[in-house]
């Protein structure tokens, strides 16, 4: 595989949803129409009939993410999606199932499962052969954890020590000191910039588990997406095996609107690593915007497209001041991010952060020349029937288009999207979005770069 088709691939995944189908790079057209409908009980579902091999994947996404966490209780959604497969109560003829009756289910069929939340949703995936008995066991067993928990209290006590010990070890890396600091410093008071602690961690309990269960966990609030070998009516079937008994729902709290950034933030937090890591961000797209094109066309010019992307060629390049600089927007529900993130020596931190800067700040104001807008669309375009080498892949895209309400019709489209993308396309979107005089930036690592660099 050559490092352009490498580069397109990888570019393309920065704007979250890079949704991709089987087909020619010059006749994109999706080989797998996408079913859609809705259950008696409310629940939207997504179905691909893919007979190439015999096997299901189910993704759910319930609109269940950590930004209904509630205040002081910062990882309640994650806690909920680990506690779902941990135990189940008896319901009709299924008998109650611990821990490890429930492994061993989807064990002894061959089936994989899994179940955890993001800022937005909360994922459960299952992927099974499509023999009768192993279909039904697998789709039995979920659909008893997904309706029927039980959140055994002991469980729930090693899995919040689990999750406590986990954020502590976390919190001494460079890395994640920067990411949460980042997310804090653009999102305030909002809940996307608000991340789990032992103390929030420490204060949910088993109340709280059920209670967000219960009001999250609704029919209503979950899209069904299944790709494999199966009928539409077996599709149906499983579609209302899963989302029938599932809770009512309840009321969760309305989010507060994504607020831009009033004015630069300059964070500069001492730290031993031997380099310096550096993030720049503001909060600029929320998935359903129409400007998502010319953004993730104009990103893979800027730093989305790995060796061939401006910031590579200024920061790296031609100054050597970093292994690898990359930019990327993430759109969210409401206004995801764009981050520009890089790691340096300490020494030349300052000097790195001028030029990633005036790099972004020439590109806003000029945007892209007529060549790089062609390499980029190329590029983006030849890569895009790579993407899908599996089912998991294509059911992540396909149950993305149902969460964001995208048209059915988005797999048919993107690369024509893509190819209509025009120069002033980007330059009015980048300007729509970005303010480089309203960025957050986050130095850990040396002390009073962020400031210093500001400054001069």
């Amino acid at each position: 595989m050559s490092i352009a088709v490498r580069i397109a691939r990888a570019g393309a995944l920065y704007m979250g949803l890079a949704v991709t189908v089987f087909c020619g790079a010059s006749n994109a057209r999706a080989a797998l129409p996408i079913q859609a409908w809705h259950t008696a009980s409310g629940a939207k579902v997504l179905f691909v009939q893919s007979d190439a091999i015999p096997m299901l994947d189910v993704r759910i996404e319930f609109d269940a993410g950590s930004r209904f966490d509630p205040t002081g209780k910062a990882g309640l959604a994650a806690l909920t999606a680990d506690m779902l497969d941990t135990g189940t109560e008896a319901a009709g003829a299924q008998a109650a199932l611990s821990e490890s009756q429930i492994a061993d289910r989807f064990a002894d069929i061959g089936a994989q499962q899994s179940i955890l939340a993001g800022r937005d949703y909360a994922t459960v995936s299952l992927r099974t052969l499509v023999t009768a008995d192993a279909l039904r066991r697998a789709t039995d067993t979920l659909a008893q954890c997904l309706q029927h928990p039980s959140f055994p209290e002991a469980v729930l006590t090693r899995e919040k020590g689990r999750l406590i010990a986990g954020i502590q070890e976390a919190d001494t890396k460079p890395e994640v000191i920067a990411q949460k600091a980042l997310w804090r410093s653009m999102y305030a008071a909002h809940p996307y910039g608000v991340s789990a602690s032992p103390r929030s961690v420490a204060a949910i309990d088993r109340k709280d588990i059920v209670g967000f269960y219960r009001n999250a966990y609704s029919a209503r609030r979950a899209v069904i997406a299944m790709v494999g070998a199966i009928t539409r009516d077996q599709a149906e079937q499983i579609a209302t095996q899963l989302s029938a008994g599932l809770p009512p729902g309840g009321v969760l709290p309305d989010l507060p609107p994504v607020s831009p950034l009033s004015a630069a933030l300059s964070i500069d937090l001492p730290h031993p690593a031997e380099q310096a890591h550096i993030l720049i961000g503001q909060p600029a797209i929320a998935r359903n915007d129409p400007d998502y094109f010319p953004l993730l066309v104009g990103n893979y010019i800027l730093g989305g497209g790995g060796f061939v992307s401006r910031l590579t060629q200024e920061v790296r390049e031609q100054r050597g001041l970093t292994y690898g600089v990359t930019s990327q927007f993430m759109p969210l529900r409401q206004a995801g991010p764009f981050v520009i993130g890089l790691q340096t020596r300490r020494d030349r931190a300052a000097q790195a952060l001028q030029v990633v800067r005036a790099t972004l700040d020439r590109f806003i104001q000029e945007g892209p020349s007529a060549a790089e807008l062609q390499a980029a669309k190329d590029n983006l375009v030849n890569g895009f029937a790579l993407r899908i080498d599996s089912n998991r892949k294509l059911i992540a895209n396909v149950a993305a288009i149902g969460f964001y309400d995208l048209p059915l019709d988005y797999l048919d489209t993107w690369t024509q999207r893509v190819k209509q993308v025009t120069l002033a396309d980007i330059r009015q979107a980048f300007a729509r979005h970005l303010n480089p005089a309203r960025m957050a930036t986050v130095v850990v690592g040396p002390s009073n770069v962020a400031a210093s660099a500001k400054s001069q």
